[in-house]
This record gives structure tokens, C-alpha cells and sequence, in this order.
């Protein structure tokens, strides 16, 4: 581990109110004293109690650079368990970028991407899950992957694991103590309680498993595709949803001729929304493009909203799409309901019954249809309730419950389960119970790998590699 001193800019790039100039290590103190001039230039930061603010001056090659305020932190209760000084500056680039080639200069190096975070992981302040939420939080795009984020920032995934792991470590020391003494310690009836532990184990992390759909929907936001023919409405409802005019919206049929994606939250929960060309049959090559980008996107959803003109009859283009949308969670938008309508839900029912007759599809669509329209205003509220019962079946609870967002984690407690499913497996065929053991050291140590007890080097240079600077 590399303990020298390192420094970087902390606050955003581009001017603001303040930036901040972020140091760290065993000079951290000594290099910030070295730009540092009190305002009667009598006190040095040396001096100062740990975890006081400090107003005075930065001065570089005898020049005034700005007005500062200057936080010193000391060792060990720090972010980094180092030596920290902070330098509050005026958010102006110019002034940041030479603060901090006035601390470069005067002993340290610039840090590297999460550097300060991974020094933090590495002195043991707080472990690779917790580590990883801090960047979670920061990239968080809407309500509730920021609540998971601080959630699991304070220790809930962590603690979970180590609790998971502390079972599987007494029953390997269980066995491995009665293999080296089977005079004191006996292994009679030991796999029936043994496969009790396992599956109680089990279940956990099936569970933690499951809630990564959720956890990734969270995190990254609802991959939405609206789709449907041309002049349905799909624009209307893109520009509703948005709060604005994000697409061009005329009478004309075919006016949307390419994608248009868009970041909406409904109640916290984030839709990354794409618009898309109206789906017919075409020779104008512009428009065709553009239809066959639409069906590119539906294929990788995670949600289709389709939406019809409940004003006019459904054709042979709406077959297509709904056999292009099938497989998907699909909410039907049966729009245009300020107008004198043509089309029921009961018609697009028979609609989807003939798709699945037709393409002899083994699981029945997940649909819902909700009459809109988007001139009115009409049918939003339950549109966007629906979107909630589809997946999170109701409210959504992150303050209590742990939902796995990474997906590395998720890796490390599927291969976890798998070695579980083996431990099972013996315990049936009435393997030895050396075999048991083989196995819960594996569960064991791929659950270590999500709290970095089980990590080399290089995983760790990946992960904080990510990071931004200065964090």
C-alpha cells in the first residue's frame, strides 16, 4: 500500500460558490503549512487542535492566491484514518487549479481516482461494500437508489454478510475439530443439523439474490420504450412525463423519425424513457430507419408502453408490434379517450390472445391496459401506480430492507449458493465430512469477496478506478 501523501480537488469541475482542495497523509499537515499563512501569520496548522477551521490566506512563490478557510483533521478519525487538511477556496477553476499545483509543489502527488476512499478501505475504517456505496450515492439518479446507497453505507449488506459468515465458520470449525479429534468431538447425526444451518443460510442469500432485479431497477432506472404507430400519441406522452417539449409533436403520422431518450421520475422512481418512431409499414427510408431502430430498443426493455389510437381500428401494423413486444412487462395505453373511440380493452385482449395462439407462446404477456389521454391529462395517476405493482409489487420499503445493486456482489452469492447446493447434495449422498467442509469454505470465502476479505490487488485497483477524483 502506498502511505505518501496525496492531494486532489474535491468539489465538481466548472466555477461555483466554493471548491475545496482535499490532502492526505502523513504530511498532509506539513504541505498545507507550507502555502498556509494565518491572518496575522503567527499560527501554523501544525499547531492546531484536530478537527478546527482555520481562516487565512494561500500564498504560492510569494504571491497571494486567494481567501481561504483550511479544516484540519487528525489521524486516526479521519475519512482516510490519515492526516487530512481541507482547503476552502473560491470555486473559480482558475484559483482551484492553482491551489492545487501550489500543494503539489510543496510535497505530495495528485491522487488517483478514489484514491482517498480506497485508503479508506484499506486502513480498515470501512469495508468494500460500504466503500462502493460512496460511489453508489453519488451517481444515484432518483429517491430510492440514493436511500438504498446511505442504507448500505451504514453497514446493512455488511453486517448481513458477516452474520451469513459467521455461521458457515462455526460449522467448518465444527468439522474440522471433530476430524482432528473424533475422540472428544463426535459427528453423530451432524448432517441433519448441519443441512437445517445450510438451508436457513441458503434462504438468506436467495434472497439478498432476488432483490437484485429490484436493486438494479433501482440503481439504474426503469429502461422504458414507448412504442406503438405513428400519431398514437407516444410523443404527447414523452412531453407529459417530461414536463416540457422534449419532442416535436403535429398531426402529421410519421413526424418522430428517430430516438428520443429522456430521464423522468415518478414518485422517485427514475424511467430512463426512450421515444420511438411510429411502427408501420414504410418506403420512406428515413422513416424505415427509424422504425427498425424502435424495434432494436423493445427488444431490450425492461419495460414497453404501448400506445394505440383508441380512435382508430387496430390493423395489421398493431400486429406486428404486439408480436414484437411479447415476453416483455408491457402497459398498454389505450389513448384518445377525449375523442369518440373504436377501440375496447376487450378488442386489444383478443388482440394478444391471438398473438399468443398464433405464436404458440408458453407463458401468457404481462400486461395491463389503462385508458389515457394525454391531451387531458387522463389515466397518468394509475399509469404510474401500475408501474410500482409491476416491480416492486407495491411500495417500495429500502430503508428496511437490503437490496443488492452491484453486480459483482450479486456474482460472489450466486457462486456462494451454488456451493451451499453441493454442501446439500453431499449431506444427501452421505459424502464424508471432509466434502462439507470443502464447500462451506467456499460459500465462505466467495461472501468475503463483497466485504473485500477475499480480494486481491487487482479487484480492488478496478473497483476504485471507477471513482471520481478527488473522492
Amino acid at each position: 500500500m502506498r502511505t505518501d501523501t496525496i492531494a486532489a480537488v474535491a468539489t465538481a469541475a466548472g466555477s461555483a460558490g466554493i471548491g475545496i482542495i482535499r490532502i492526505s497523509g502523513e504530511n498532509a499537515i506539513a504541505v498545507a503549512d507550507c502555502v498556509y499563512r494565518s491572518k496575522n501569520n503567527q499560527k501554523k496548522l501544525a499547531d492546531a487542535v484536530s478537527h478546527t477551521i482555520h481562516y487565512g490566506f494561500i500564498y504560492y512563490q510569494g504571491e497571494l492566491i486567494d481567501e481561504v478557510m483550511v479544516a484540519v483533521m487528525k489521524a486516526p478519525h479521519t475519512y482516510t484514518c490519515e492526516d487530512i487538511v481541507e482547503i476552502d477556496c473560491h470555486g473559480g477553476i482558475l484559483v482551484i487549479n492553482k491551489i492545487l499545483e501550489a500543494v503539489l509543489q510543496s510535497g505530495c502527488r495528485l491522487a488517483e481516482a478514489g484514491e482517498f476512499t480506497k485508503r479508506a478501505f484499506l486502513n480498515g475504517r470501512i469495508d468494500l461494500s460500504r466503500a462502493e456505496a460512496v460511489m453508489d450515492i453519488i451517481s444515484s439518479k432518483n429517491e430510492f437508489a440514493l436511500k438504498s446507497s446511505a442504507h448500505q453505507l451504514t453497514g446493512s449488506l455488511s453486517q448481513k454478510v458477516r452474520s451469513l459468515r459467521e455461521m458457515l465458520l462455526y460449522e467448518i470449525a465444527f468439522i474440522e475439530s471433530a476430524l482432528d479429534d473424533p475422540e472428544h468431538i463426535s459427528l453423530e447425526g451432524y448432517p441433519v443439523k448441519l443441512e437445517q444451518k445450510v438451508l436457513h443460510v441458503r434462504a438468506d442469500i436467495q434472497k439478498l439474490i432476488d432483490s437484485a432485479d429490484n436493486g438494479k431497477i433501482l440503481k439504474e432506472g426503469i429502461n422504458t420504450v414507448i412504442v406503438g404507430k405513428p400519431n398514437a400519441g407516444k410523443s404527447s406522452l414523452m412531453n407529459l412525463l417530461a414536463g416540457e417539449e422534449k419532442a416535436i409533436v403535429t398531426s402529421i403520422a410519421g413526424t418522430t423519425r428517430d430516438i428520443l431518450e429522456e430521464q423522468i421520475r415518478l414518485h422517485g422512481i427514475g424511467l430512463n424513457m426512450i421515444d420511438t418512431a411510429g411502427i408501420r409499414d414504410t418506403n420512406d427510408e428515413v422513416e424505415k430507419l427509424g422504425v427498425e431502430k424502435a424495434k432494436k430498443y423493445a427488444e431490450n426493455a425492461d419495460l414497453i408502453l404501448y400506445m394505440v389510437d383508441a380512435s382508430c381500428p387496430l390493423d395489421e401494423n398493431d400486429d406486428a408490434i404486439i408480436k414484437l413486444i411479447s415476453g416483455k412487462k408491457v402497459i398498454v395505453l389505450l389513448n384518445k379517450n377525449d375523442l369518440a373511440t373504436v377501440v375496447s380493452e376487450r378488442d386489444i385482449k383478443e388482440k394478444f390472445m391471438e398473438t399468443e395462439k398464433m405464436t404458440d407462446m408458453s407463458e401468457n404477456f404481462d400486461y395491463t391496459i389503462i385508458k389515457t389521454s394525454t391531451k387531458e391529462n387522463t389515466g397518468i395517476d394509475k399509469f404510474e401506480q401500475v408501474i410500482k405493482d409491476k416491480f416492486f409489487h407495491g411500495e417500495i420499503a429500502v430503508n428496511k430492507e437490503i437490496y443488492i445493486t452491484n453486480q459483482r456482489h450479486k456474482e460472489a452469492l450466486q457462486e456462494a449458493f451454488q456451493s451451499l447446493e453441493l454442501v446439500l447434495a453431499s449431506i444427501e449422498n452421505q459424502m464424508p465430512e471432509d466434502f462439507y467442509s470443502i464447500d462451506l469454505m467456499d460459500a465462505y470465502s466467495a461472501l468475503g469477496r463483497i466485504i473485500g476479505e477475499e480480494v486481491g490487488d487487482d479487484l480492488v485497483n478496478e473497483i476504485f478506478g471507477k471513482f471520481c477524483m478527488g473522492k
